[in-house]
């Protein structure tokens, strides 16, 4: 083998052995929703400050993710985020296909003979410029400001059964969260259905719909200005 060749196993080797821990898989995720100081890191997936900077980086020698320091904080973007989130994809994809305990857990928690077929990124890109849907982001309102689908109405799970009132029963609802393995478009669907509106999930997430370069709206005010008091 060329030395070059293994040159560039040995980078690629690298890169995977950043992903090679369900915190990092985790953190990236929450990147894909939009930037992150340490700190909103941390908290999201309730891990210590240390632990969660030491992760960085271990993200960061792998280029998955990006930092920019910006007076006493830093902020985390993902490195090619169109690439990072396809790269989690193409990783769901074997392991579904590959691995028994993986497909298990997938159809159990997210293809039960409850749920609905679920909406293309093209179907409801078709509807959105019909007018004929409503789209529900389920999602935080913090990760709703930082992105969204255009038009989408931002109801986190946590608050959907007091807002149902809210929600028209003559048209057709499309709801999302984070992605493929977020459980709150599952649980906003089955909560919809329950009572009686037509609704379906998004195939996937809003990472997934920003990454395939569809359209996005976003409500996020300056970085620099953001809550935060230490850096990584």
């Amino acid at each position: 083998m060329s030395s070059a060749k293994r040159a560039v196993f040995a980078r690629l080797a690298e890169i995977a052995q950043g992903l090679a821990h369900p915190h990092r898989i985790e953190l990236l995720e929450h990147l894909a929703q939009g930037t992150r100081t340490v700190e909103e890191l941390a908290a999201l997936t309730e891990l210590t400050f240390a632990n969660t900077s030491r992760h960085l980086k271990v993200l960061r020698q792998a280029r998955l993710v990006i930092a920019q320091r910006r007076e006493r904080n830093v902020f985390y973007n993902l490195s090619g985020e169109a690439e990072v989130v396809g790269l989690l994809g193409a990783i769901a994809i074997v392991g579904e296909r590959n691995d028994a305990e993986i497909r298990h857990i997938v159809s159990d928690y997210f293809h039960s003979p409850d749920t609905l077929d679920a909406v293309t990124r093209e179907e409801l890109l078709s509807k959105l410029k019909d007018g004929t849907v409503i789209v529900l982001d389920v999602r935080p309102e913090d990760e709703f400001l930082l992105g969204h689908v255009p038009g989408a109405r931002n109801m986190p799970i946590g608050q959907l059964s007091e807002r149902l009132a809210e929600l028209p029963k003559d048209r057709e609802i499309v709801a999302y969260c984070r992605g493929p393995y977020c459980v709150f478009s599952f649980e906003a669907e089955a909560m919809l259905r329950r009572e009686g509106f037509s609704v379906h999930r998004l195939e996937d997430g809003f990472p997934q719909w920003k990454a395939a370069g569809l359209p996005i709206e976003s409500n996020r005010a300056d970085e620099s200005n953001r809550a935060g008091t230490r850096t990584a």
